[in-house]
């Protein structure tokens, strides 16, 4: 899943409901049930999500919504291979853009 997000230190949970397209009820659930994601709050006490947070949750979002893990089975498989399963994913990520640039490429020539 390929996020449409510019480059911030923080990102609010309205943000990060629209990229994922779905309900910041959900994103909120996430954050308490996976001890990886660790948003700061703000004075307002809005959850504000760092790069790394979003990392994680498109990992999250990945193994739920794309792979269908049961949100107990994502958490062992994070637990146990969270550095593992976090470069692989990041590794799939870039071999796509680097997929669409390329298509881009050929499709200008």
């Amino acid at each position: 899943m390929h996020l449409d997000l510019p480059e911030k230190r923080y990102y609010s949970i309205g943000e990060l409901s629209r990229a994922f397209n779905v309900n910041a009820s959900l994103i909120r659930f996430w954050d308490k049930e996976f001890d990886v994601l660790k948003p700061k709050k703000n004075a307002k006490g809005n959850r504000m999500f760092t790069p790394e947070d979003v990392k994680n949750l498109q990992l999250i979002y990945h193994l739920v919504k794309e792979r269908g893990f049961t949100l107990e089975g994502a958490k062992v498989y994070l637990r146990e291979s969270q550095k593992k399963a976090l470069d692989k994913y990041e590794i799939i990520h870039k071999l796509e853009a680097l997929k669409t640039t390329l298509i881009n490429i050929k499709n200008e020539l």
